[in-house]
């Protein structure tokens, strides 16, 4: 009797198929989420599957039966990987809450950083390793390194010195040894905004590029308005070798948001390393005293001043009220954007999604609590502008390959396979929306039914979960 060899290869994948799903069938899991739509956007997998966790990993996706020691029912709801946010300003257990609700399992402070990153993380380690809802970095930021340089009286942005005073080369050199600090402490990059900087002269600038070229660190910029703002940013990436993250391409870009699109994929086609990203609102927000502000409407005419909202009051600002609040300090919103532009930028496939979430003193952007449902809600499903599998890759896959050259821990997160992380947002495609406003920019959003972090829930059933910390330092090896 003749047996056909591929017969014989067929019983063996049977027999392992077999093992395989006996032992899947035998193994308790930490945890199992069963039944939800699985998408995960680097490997393309699109369908129903079960997961197990593990040790706060994921050790099993599978059509088959598992079983857990808890069980998360996730049929009908899409099963995604944990969303990252690149560019979240609020970084207080306030704010890490607000966050957990609109489906962010890492956020990361990238553009203002700070200048002390060993103590930005000893901060929030609580004893090592963790203490926080969800995972969080820093960069280490000129703007901050600047401001202790050159003894600035601000707090959150210069105000005098450090936005105002050119440095000298003595303190240019000083600038640039500071970040070099902050990158050996594991800072995630290199943070800047040209705009809160304006006495920065081409020479700083450049000291600062220098740093990021020789550590193989992106920076993640805040430009100057508009194509010329770009061009700049463009010039000191191409000049220095550094690789280039523009920050919400949509308020730098304004009006001009397609063409400096177009330049980024020109220059992305040249073979350089520049990336973008991109919030979902047509408003921004900063600090009134910051420089960005006083040099743009300190002599506006009236026409002007009313871009800006006092947000605690509603009130748009007149000479009189700008001057006052002026004085007072505290965030301004800035209304000069269209949906028309940000939709162009929401749209592109070269925008990774983040929030520019800010909070200070109690109030905030509505983009704090509720960027990543307003993508999936309004763009996704209402508009049909982007489908689910792009909007979920520029909220973890893009963002994770944008860090993972200098954080390589970054490789387990942003997708769904065996061994990576167990950071997940599983929501209802059919509900999630924001709900959040310029009155009322704490309400959290809807349809992010569980978040899971490190194999921890930190929202379970549409509710925060209280008294969890699974979150964990995201840093460049040191």
């Amino acid at each position: 009797m003749v047996i056909d060899a591929a017969y014989v290869g067929l019983l063996l994948v049977l027999q392992v198929s077999a093992l395989s799903a006996q032992s899947t069938a035998n193994a308790v899991y930490d945890r199992a989420i069963l039944g939800g739509h699985v998408m995960d956007p680097a490997s393309k997998l699109d369908a129903v599957r079960n997961i197990g966790l593990t040790g706060g990993r994921i050790a099993v996706i599978t059509t088959h039966a598992i079983r857990g020691r808890d069980t998360v029912d996730a049929h009908g709801l899409v099963v995604a990987p944990g969303f990252i946010d690149l560019h979240a300003h609020g970084q207080t257990p306030e704010t890490y809450r607000f966050y957990s609700l609109d489906g962010v399992t890492t956020a990361l402070e990238l553009e203002l950083g700070t200048s002390d990153v060993a103590a930005w993380y000893r901060e929030r380690s609580a004893g090592g390793g963790g203490g926080e809802r969800i995972n969080y970095g820093v960069s280490i930021g000129h703007i901050k390194v600047r401001m202790a340089v050159m003894h600035d009286s601000g707090t959150v942005m210069p105000v005098s010195d450090g936005a105002y005073r050119a440095a000298s080369p003595t303190q240019i050199g000083e600038i640039a040894k500071r970040i070099e600090i902050g990158l050996s402490e594991g800072a995630v990059s290199i943070g800047a905004g040209f705009p809160y900087t304006p006495a920065a002269t081409r020479d700083e600038l450049l000291a600062v590029f220098r740093v990021a070229a020789m550590a193989k660190t992106p920076v993640h910029v805040h430009i100057r308005p508009g194509v010329a703002g770009l061009k700049e940013a463009l010039s000191l990436a191409g000049e220095t070798g550094a690789a280039l993250h523009v920050v919400h391409i949509n308020s730098a870009g304004l009006a001009d948001t397609p063409v400096m699109l177009e330049m980024i994929n020109d220059t992305r086609a040249r073979g350089h390393d520049v990336t973008t990203e991109a919030y979902p609102y047509d408003a921004g927000m900063t600090e009134i005293q910051s420089a960005t502000i006083q040099d743009t409407y300190r002599a506006a005419p009236a026409e002007r001043l009313v871009e800006l909202e006092w947000p605690r009051t509603g009130e748009r600002l007149n000479r009189e009220s700008f001057e006052r609040y002026s004085r007072i300090g505290g965030p301004v919103v800035v209304h000069t954007n269209t949906e028309q532009m940000v939709a162009v930028a929401i749209h592109s496939p070269l925008t990774i999604i983040a929030s520019d979430a800010y909070w200070q003193s109690g109030t905030g952007h509505p983009r704090t609590t509720g960027t990543f449902s307003r993508v999936l809600g309004r763009y996704v499903r209402d508009a049909h502008s982007l489908s689910l599998m792009e909007a979920i890759r520029k909220m973890t896959l893009l963002p994770a390959q944008r860090l993972e050259a200098r954080v390589p821990a970054m490789r387990q997160k942003g997708r769904l396979r065996v061994g990576a992380d167990a950071d997940m947002t599983i929501f209802d495609p059919a509900t999630v929306v924001d709900r959040s406003t310029y009155r009322e920019p704490s309400l959290s959003p809807r349809g992010i039914q569980h978040v899971i972090v490190n194999g921890v829930s930190v929202v379970a059933n549409g509710r925060a979960v209280e008294g969890v910390a699974p979150g964990k330092a995201v840093r460049a090896p040191r």
